[in-house]
């Protein structure tokens, strides 16, 4: 069975740039109690040191959560602190070599962005989990290429893999995504920018159920 079947579903929770650790620890755990069981660290400003400190703070965080961890566009900081995988875009290096420094355990996503081509070379290379988008407007990635709902379809119809929606993805618009196949929705700013992260995790992870 694909290693990732398990792990990646519902909630996604990508993490915000931010510096204050304190901060940051404490929105995701807030994410975690509203029902997020996937946590992605990214954050393109803090420094090699801090970054450290604050992957090694939510993998904690997420191991007590029976959650799990993964580092974006980093292998070494994901080895390091022993993480659960590793998520790569187009930029970050090779998925084949990727996977040999992580081994056959980890977890292991690509960003596809909106190409059948890219999933398929990402999966035999060695990745687990395929990601798909941008969906919609992301305040993230303003200019990012608008993909169609029934790419989820499509790849789930032929890889058979964990699928994962991302790009300006809020409560309102989700389900459309969940009901084309998506198996999780990697969400930042509707859930950590929202008034209530909990709450707006709850709201995410209902959605799953509905399905």
């Amino acid at each position: 069975m694909n290693r990732a079947a398990n792990r990646i579903a519902g909630l996604y929770a990508v993490t915000p740039d931010d510096t204050d650790s304190a901060r940051l620890v404490a929105r995701v755990r807030a994410a975690l109690e509203g029902g997020a069981r996937l946590v992605q660290y990214r954050n393109k400003i803090a420094d090699a040191a801090q970054r450290m400190e604050q992957a090694t703070a939510l993998c904690r965080l997420c191991r007590e959560h029976d959650a799990a961890l993964i580092v974006n566009d980093d292998v070494e900081l994901a080895l390091a602190v022993d993480a659960h995988g590793l998520h790569l875009g187009r930029e970050d290096g090779s998925i084949a070599a990727a996977r040999a420094r992580i081994g056959p355990d980890k977890l292991l996503g690509a960003s596809c962005y909106r190409d059948l081509a890219n999933a398929e070379r990402a999966l035999a290379e060695g990745a687990d989990h395929i990601a798909f988008g941008s969906f919609f407007v992301s305040s993230v990635k303003p200019g990012a290429v608008r993909s169609s709902p029934s790419l989820l379809t499509e790849a789930k119809q032929k890889f058979g893999v964990p699928v994962v929606a991302i790009g300006g993805i809020t409560i309102e618009n989700a389900s459309v995504l969940i009901n084309a196949g998506a198996d999780s929705v990697a969400v930042i700013t509707a859930l950590f920018g929202a008034p209530d992260i909990a709450q707006a995790a709850r709201g995410f992870s209902a959605l799953f159920k509905m399905r």
